[in-house]
């Protein structure tokens, strides 16, 4: 059993076909199916700190999780290590990363897994995850399902640059898709996410929206404004400079696009296929890169990767870092964050974390505390 959600929160889509499929899936009592068949928190088995922690918060919002035990990088051999000419190896932190997040995608593959969830044991998550996955939902059938009537050997889709723009044909960039409207389409046959994702890419530092040129990544972008989950802007940071989504569009927007140079794992979920194709491409090739860079590689065709994944994401990421009171030493096994003393806890662009907001859940509380309380966009 992996991972029950809710309905859909605030305003939505036109009720169609795909909105209905949708909350078959997350509406408690409707349908027990779960979205993901598993879902597995990467980390060291000596970091009980942590693995506490996500016990506690998967426990406090119905999620049943599986740990993958994390790997040392000077345990992982030469030889059993994918490299390419000339290639050095990396620094043990990197690879020992890469082959604790190839384990867990082993899993799948190995299990034969529909589908699974992957954690860092170091992510939070808003009490309302639920409903801020099965608008995710709602946006991928946009992305990649077929318009609702086009025949199937020969479907059309709301992005005429899906699933893979033509060069000299397809446009370079495409008018913003509101969330609001978005068109009827095909209700998928196995996953609330469509039959087509290979990664969903939902916890991340960083990500761009589709670059106009480039040759295998299609550009629509769905939009929705006013999400009462989004942080403020003053509170939303990126790796990846310029941060359009903060620069060009009004506080507590949402963005559902395809990948475009993703920075960190911090959760992803792998279908049956992706997870096969991710054995195979990031896996068996050369890992001369750090996991996350290879993860981007492998969506985006590049370094030697094949062409024509569907990888898709939602910026801001839903799983982000939760960065106890403590040492600031502790906060990670790959950087160096220093020797200071970090005075109360936080989780990174979640408004209502739940890992904060334990006492109140123990309690059966509905009254949560904001990270950013006095901010429109609070509520639900």
């Amino acid at each position: 059993m992996g991972l029950f959600w809710g309905p859909p929160h605030g305003r939505h889509p036109k009720y169609h076909p795909g909105f209905f499929f949708v909350c078959n899936y997350f509406i408690r009592g409707i349908d027990p199916g779960p979205q993901f068949e598993k879902i597995f928190v990467v980390g060291l088995p000596s970091r009980t700190d942590r693995r506490d922690g996500m016990v506690l918060q998967a426990a406090l919002s119905n999620m049943d999780i599986e740990f993958i035990d994390g790997v040392a990088g000077a345990d992982v051999p030469d030889k059993a290590i994918p490299m390419n000419k000339g290639q050095k190896r990396l620094r043990d932190a990197s690879i020992g990363s890469w082959r604790a997040h190839m384990n867990a995608i082993r899993e799948v593959v190995h299990r034969n897994l529909s589908s699974a969830l992957i954690l860092e044991d170091d992510v939070d998550w808003d009490v309302r995850v639920r409903s801020q996955l099965a608008d995710f939902a709602l946006a991928a059938h946009a992305l990649t399902q077929p318009v609702l009537g086009s025949p199937p050997s020969s479907p059309t889709y709301m992005d005429p640059t899906y699933p893979h723009p033509v060069p000299d044909s397809s446009p370079d960039s495409l008018p913003d898709f509101p969330f609001s409207a978005l068109p009827p389409t095909t209700p998928p046959s196995h996953s609330p996410y469509g039959d087509s994702w290979d990664v969903l890419w939902i916890g991340h530092c960083g990500m761009h929206f589709p670059f106009a040129r480039h040759p295998h990544v299609p550009k629509s972008r769905i939009i929705r404004a006013d999400d009462a989950t989004v942080a403020p802007p003053k509170n939303l940071w990126t790796f990846n400079i310029p941060f359009t989504l903060k620069r060009d569009y009004p506080p507590h927007t949402r963005a559902y696009h395809h990948v475009q140079e993703g920075v960190c794992t911090l959760g992803y979920a792998v279908s049956r296929r992706g997870a096969q194709k991710l054995l195979y491409e990031v896996g068996l090739k050369g890992v001369d890169a750090a996991f996350d860079l290879l993860l981007r590689y492998y969506c985006e065709g590049e370094k030697g990767r094949a062409p024509g994944r569907q990888c898709l994401t939602t910026q801001p990421g839903l799983f982000q870092h939760h960065r106890p009171a403590g040492p600031a030493s502790a906060m990670s096994d790959i950087g160096d964050h220093g020797d200071g003393w970090k005075e109360s806890s936080m989780t990174d662009m979640v408004r209502w974390s739940v890992r904060l907001n334990a006492e109140v859940l123990l309690e059966g509380g509905t009254e949560f505390r904001d990270q950013f309380p006095g901010e429109e966009g609070g509520e639900v």
